[in-house]
């Protein structure tokens, strides 16, 4: 549940006796920020969307300002949450149908002519075969997906000193 305050109430110090701790106080702007950020997940075109007033990098600066506030971002997690519970969508799901995609891109499908026919091709000892093909870069995506959620992959470089330990550092005074 979500509490709508216009702007002046939001800024004053006035504390609400009797209101759960669940509840998210935001101003009316800030809601609307949520709403049409849930749009399409774009914060600058929501932060336009929504009344708020600037041009180009002060777009961006401010949108990106208002996704870290607490509260916008609270109930931004809150509404994702519920939707995607709602749609019953979960890692499982994802991760499922990330796996059936891989399968069905790996299946081989024969490379036919116009007439409807196999297209021959020559294999590495001199004979023929039937060619076929496959979706590599769908399955190459697929598993790069399946990896990163798997956490097989380093976003980061992680950098040590000699036998793992603390990187040495130099200090060096001139003068």
């Amino acid at each position: 549940m979500l509490l709508k305050l216009d702007d002046e109430q939001a800024r004053s110090s006035q504390t609400l006796e009797g209101i759960d701790r669940e509840i998210i106080m935001l101003t009316m702007k800030q809601q609307r920020f949520v709403d049409e950020y849930l749009l399409d997940l774009n914060a600058t075109a929501a932060y336009k969307r929504a009344g708020y007033r600037g041009k180009g990098a002060t777009s961006e600066a401010c949108s990106s300002r208002l996704l870290s506030n607490a509260k916008v971002s609270s109930a931004i997690e809150k509404a994702m949450n519920k939707r995607a519970e709602k749609a019953g969508a979960d890692a499982e799901f994802v991760i499922r149908g990330i796996m059936e995609t891989i399968d069905r891109c790996r299946q081989a499908v024969p490379v036919l002519d116009r007439k409807g026919e196999h297209v021959m091709v020559k294999t590495p000892n001199g004979g023929l075969a039937p060619a076929y093909t496959f979706e590599a870069m769908a399955v190459l995506k697929g598993y790069e997906l399946l990896g990163k959620h798997l956490k097989m992959f380093a976003d980061k470089q992680e950098i040590s000193g000699p036998g793992g330990g603390a990187v040495p550092v130099l200090n060096v005074v001139i003068g």
